[in-house]
């Protein structure tokens, strides 16, 4: 498993758990990120935050919040 943020540029992958506490986790499971959906990496560049496609929506994080993100790499995109 792999952080979020450790992805390339337009690899996929699948969110398999996210870490934090309470307000965090809602928080991210509000806006469409949630365990077993897929998600492709359009933008990770290094001080900026990161920029995702998952379920027909860009979405963009901060790189703190990715580091409680862990997903397992996957062919295709999302």
């Amino acid at each position: 498993m792999k952080k979020l943020n450790e992805l390339k540029k337009e690899q996929s992958a699948v969110v398999a758990s996210i870490n934090g506490d309470t307000r965090f986790v809602s928080r991210i499971t509000s806006i469409g990120i949630t365990p077993g959906c897929k998600i492709a990496i359009i933008k990770n560049e290094k001080h900026r935050p990161l920029l995702v496609y998952s379920r027909d929506t860009m979405i963009a994080l901060n790189r703190s919040e990715c580091e409680n993100i862990f997903v397992q790499e996957a062919g295709g995109a999302a």
